[in-house]
């Protein structure tokens, strides 16, 4: 369980979130550094109410999720032959950066001219230039902050295409126990989408607040374990006497 701060260009929201062995919930619980209403809080509860009744609204959401982390999976199997890669020092780990106080081997790379990616998924990575920080104990990725240094198409050109100059950063540490979790995430991304739908990706994410929770929790306990942590939040920020 833990929380998700999102700065977008037109929003700020913090998110509670709680990952469950059906799917993972999020509630707002602030926005534009306001926290919520009582009507807004019981807004959100219904609506993570509807996944408990409807269960195929669950299982769309499962699937949505397994289909990102696959992706997301696509990308890290092809970081190996996607780039070149030149040692570039160290840098110490840090709160929100691998671990703190510990060495993070520092890696430039660069797009390798003879990589053919299988799937548009890795279509991106053609493009890209930047750095990885490594974890060589943990065997980690504790950071990777990449650019794009040219547009590139996706699904051939056909679907659209990145602008130069795009840029995605991700950071990993170890929030206790050895249990890695992203900790920031910042995407910045125009372009096209058949040829002529803008796209204007801005964004980023600090995550923090992390707390175990059992591995078998429900997605209706998970809801449960949302309102109460609400619920305490809105009590702890509640003007006194109110």
């Amino acid at each position: 369980m833990f929380k998700d701060r999102r700065q977008t260009t037109h929003l700020t929201q913090t998110k509670l979130i709680v990952e469950t062995s059906d799917a993972t919930a999020g509630m707002v619980i602030e926005q534009d550094g306001h926290p919520l209403t009582p009507q807004q809080l019981r807004d959100e509860a219904a609506r993570l109410e509807n996944y408990v009744r409807n269960p195929e609204e669950l299982n769309r959401k499962r699937k949505q999720e397994k289909e990102d982390a696959e992706r997301t999976e696509r990308i890290l199997k092809a970081l190996p032959d996607a780039f070149l890669y030149e040692l570039d020092g160290t840098e110490k780990g840090s709160g929100t950066v691998g671990r703190a106080g510990e060495d993070l081997l520092r890696l430039k790379f660069s797009p390798n001219p003879n990589y053919t990616p299988p799937t548009r998924v890795e279509q991106v990575l053609t493009g890209m230039a930047g750095h990885l920080l490594i974890d060589t104990e943990e065997n980690r990725v504790a950071e990777i902050d990449g650019i794009l240094q040219k547009d590139v198409g996706f699904g051939w050109g056909i679907l659209g295409h990145l602008d130069r100059g795009g840029r995605f950063l991700v950071q990993q540490a170890d929030v206790g126990d050895h249990h890695w979790e992203v900790t920031h995430m910042e995407l910045s991304f125009t372009g096209k989408i058949l040829f002529f739908k803008k796209l204007n990706i801005r964004s980023s994410d600090f995550f923090s607040d992390f707390h175990v929770v059992p591995p078998d929790l429900t997605f209706a306990q998970g809801v449960d374990l949302l309102k109460k942590q609400a619920a305490s939040e809105q009590a702890t920020v509640a003007p006194a006497g109110v």
